[in-house]
């Protein structure tokens, strides 16, 4: 499956811990990752904290859209696999 870009909401129960990023609106990833680096920033924790795991964490965000992930490939980020041919 192929969409024109990749999309991600914050669920809102997680809504407390991400101050500043909007809950439950599908927005662009590059958006919301922007959001959450800036938030983690502001809040005064370390500038390397944010290469050691990910932004957008699976349990508090939904996704649609972009790439489909390999099977078996759960822990990869999307950009590891080249796109699928038509």
């Amino acid at each position: 499956m192929q969409t024109a870009r990749r999309e991600a909401r914050l669920r809102p129960e997680y809504a407390a811990l991400y101050a500043g990023v909007p809950a439950g609106e599908w927005r662009p990833v590059g958006e919301l990752l922007d959001c959450v680096a800036a938030a983690r920033l502001r809040s005064g924790r370390p500038s390397g904290e944010l290469l050691q795991a990910r932004l957008l964490d699976e349990q508090h965000f939904e996704f649609r859209g972009g790439w489909v992930r390999p099977a078996g490939h759960t822990d990869a980020r999307m950009t590891d696999f080249p796109p699928p041919q038509p």
